[in-house]
């Protein structure tokens, strides 16, 4: 039994003999794929540097819609092109009961009306239009395109109520907007100023310089005899001081012109400062004025055709000239 147990602790102690560790071989690379593997990893920093993050989606957003009114009164006239304008307006419950109150019966028997008036070239106060045109427009209309058919003319709309005595019942007045032109305007420069030069070019023949441009000597020689003095400072003229002042040729000459224009009707006849004045076929006019200092007064007539209205719109305009030379001591010298 000794023997027996003897032989078991010699097997327990038998020594495991322990393995070698095992190398893992780096696995080759091929050459061609090794070659081009900075290309690569540059394309992937490349693309790196635009990389967007996804952003969190948002909450789904609610879209209301425009209320059909805001609860006050008010007509709002815009241009469409130069013969269609557009209107849109509201009249509260309370605005409608008010005149209701006020008409009585009258108020059911009357029609809604747009009158749509042309204002052009004045300033609009209810009664001065140069003409109206009104438009029946239904009880549930809100909104309305007007046909003017004219222009680069100006308008204004009224929205009230014609009754059946023809008595007109102004509820709303818009604001006042202006078409614009269907060809090119025939105002010239009173809205962009052109240098003096430029404009000689442009009506040369008007100077007496023909085609060629009256920019040179020719033409400062002539601006100096037309307007020598009439810019001078006073007491140039003389002075006590014996030693003679040397004459310099440097030299300055400003003017001005006045341009009126304005707009009737085609077939009435227009007078400026008495004198007869041909109209345009759509009857706008334009004149240039000379513009000396004093004052000017440049009435302007117009009579409709069948004689029986005459209007005149008087323009006043003063202008003073004022001049003064600064002649440092250095040139009163040499």
């Amino acid at each position: 039994m000794a023997k027996i147990k003897k032989n078991i602790s010699r097997k327990r102690k038998t020594v495991v003999s322990k393995k070698a560790p095992i190398r893992r071989t780096k696995k080759e690379i091929p050459p061609a794929v090794e070659k081009e593997m900075p290309v690569m990893q540059e394309i992937a920093m490349e693309r790196m540097k635009y990389f967007t993050p996804q952003a969190a989606p948002s909450a789904p957003r609610i879209v209301e819609e425009l209320p059909g009114v805001y609860g006050q009164d008010r007509l709002v006239l815009q241009v469409r092109d130069p013969r269609w304008i557009h209107s849109y307006w509201e009249v509260t419950h309370s605005t409608y009961e008010h005149f209701r109150h006020q008409l009585g019966d009258g108020f059911y028997s009357s029609k809604r009306i747009l009158r749509v008036y042309d204002v052009s070239n004045v300033v609009f106060n209810g009664s001065n239009a140069h003409r109206f045109f009104d438009i029946e427009v239904g009880e549930q209309a809100s909104n309305w395109y007007i046909d003017t058919n004219g222009p680069g003319r100006s308008w204004c709309v009224d929205f009230g109520l014609l009754l059946s005595d023809g008595r007109f019942i102004t509820i709303l007045r818009s604001n006042t907007v202006t078409t614009p032109l269907d060809g090119p305007s025939w105002i010239t420069d009173e809205e962009w100023m052109i240098p003096e030069d430029m404009f000689a070019r442009l009506y040369g023949l008007g100077f007496g310089f023909g085609k060629s441009s009256p920019v040179g000597k020719a033409w400062q020689e002539r601006f100096k005899v037309l307007f020598s003095g009439a810019l001078a400072s006073p007491g140039m003229g003389s002075s006590p001081v014996k030693k003679k002042m040397r004459e310099r040729k440097f030299w300055l000459v400003v003017n001005t012109e006045l341009i009126v224009y304005g707009a009737t009707e085609p077939d009435a006849k227009v007078t400026i400062q008495g004198k007869p004045l041909k109209l345009r076929p759509d009857g706008t006019f334009s004149l240039r004025f000379a513009l000396p200092d004093g004052k000017q007064v440049i009435p302007v007539e117009a009579t409709s055709a069948d004689e029986l209205e005459t209007r005149t719109i008087t323009p006043i305009v003063s202008r003073e000239t004022k001049a003064h030379t600064n002649l440092r001591e250095q040139a009163k010298h040499e």
